[in-house]
């Protein structure tokens, strides 16, 4: 895994409803018609924008985030990093895991303000899974990876018993772990009925979005670096998988899909690109209306690359994109996204409360205001 900005890994080249009002007025602004978000965007940043909150950890890059709602999220970042906030991002308690330091965290899944769990990523055993029962008082390691050959990049949760962490290939095919017991212990899933692997595939550890859920089985993945950008799906908790391409550019270890969003168990968004910051990123969208059988390029994608996409709550078309050169809206389900911040993000999360939060390099973190 490389450092600054990286997302793949090493060896793999280039990888590594009660809401306040103020939450209420800015949902409300961002799910208008696209011709009024798109006057929202001309007329000026500050109707609805990201309001940054100090973590105190510049020196921190935080790509794992997890938002409970408005009040309480998680942040999971390098250097063995985990903050939680319970005041709405007023004040941050580190909670980082003792001796964690040279770990790298890429992803966070909360259950509420008290029992989350962290994943850090690398090669052999620096690919490891904590767990916390207290508000990260306590931590307990419950899996610590010893296949030199596997990589974890993200992991998702269907509910408080059951989720999944995936790894690269190994093998040939995507590794696949599994929890029934809120990720207190871990199995790897039999290997059979995942499809093999394109020559150079592999995640991203951008944004701890390259496995998602929806509802209580199905789960996605996405990949790059192949000859194509595919998404693979699974409709029993990764025990068998289909494979689709997507029309987001791929053939290097630097393209891909970065992160993915689902609505429901049909509706999903898919956002990536190339990571490095001298090579565009002309398609950086799509979108799927079938569970992620089929993907189409949005008509009008985000200008850049992007690591992060989270729906909006309560809407059927709203949703964001984050990326190091800004923010992007969506209000049709993807299909055109225009900017509407040129903060650096990696990641982004929402809750049914209303909340959205995003984090990202020298210790960002903010949450939507309008």
């Amino acid at each position: 895994m490389r450092r600054l900005g990286s997302t793949r890994r090493r060896g793999r080249t280039g990888r590594l409803v009660a809401a306040g009002v103020a939450c209420g007025a800015a949902l409300a602004a961002l799910t208008v018609p696209t011709a009024e978000a798109g006057q929202l965007a001309e007329e000026g940043r500050g109707t609805v924008h990201w309001e940054a909150k100090n973590s105190g950890t510049p020196q921190v890059r935080f790509r794992g985030l997890s938002a409970v709602d408005r009040d309480t999220a998680w942040l999971a970042g390098t250097a063995g990093t985990v903050l939680r906030t319970t005041d709405g991002g007023a004040s941050w308690r580190n909670v980082s895991p003792p001796g964690a330091a040279d770990l790298q965290f890429r992803d966070v899944e909360a259950f509420d303000a008290r029992r989350a769990v962290v994943l850090a990523i690398g090669e052999g055993e620096a690919s490891r899974v904590y767990r916390t029962d207290d508000g990260g008082a306590t931590w307990t390691e419950s899996f610590r990876n010893t296949d030199p050959k596997a990589f974890y990049d993200c992991l998702a949760f269907f509910d408080r018993r059951h989720g999944l962490a995936m790894s690269d290939p190994v093998d040939g095919r995507f590794r696949i772990l599994s929890t029934s017991d809120g990720g207190r212990s871990w199995r790897v899933l039999p290997a059979d009925g995942m499809p093999a692997a394109l020559d150079g595939e592999a995640g991203f550890a951008a944004s701890g979005q390259c496995l998602v859920t929806s509802g209580p089985r199905d789960v996605w993945l996405a990949t790059g670096g192949g000859a194509h950008a595919r998404v693979l799906h699974s409709a029993d908790r990764g025990l068998t998988w289909t494979a689709a391409d997507t029309p987001i550019p791929a053939a290097d270890p630097a393209k891909g899909v970065f992160a993915l969003a689902f609505r429901d168990r049909t509706h999903g968004l898919a956002v990536g690109g190339d990571y490095r910051p001298d090579q565009t990123s002309p398609q950086a969208a799509a979108v799927t209306a079938d569970g992620g059988r089929t993907w189409r390029p949005a008509a009008t994608p985000p200008p850049a690359y992007r690591s992060g996409a989270a729906w909006l709550p309560h809407s059927h078309g709203a949703a964001l994109a984050v990326g190091p050169t800004g923010t992007d809206l969506t209000t049709d389900g993807g299909r055109t996204w225009r900017t509407i911040d040129t903060g650096s993000y990696d990641t982004v999360d929402c809750t049914a409360d209303l909340g959205c939060w995003a984090a990202g390099e020298k210790g960002r973190v903010a949450r939507l205001e309008r």
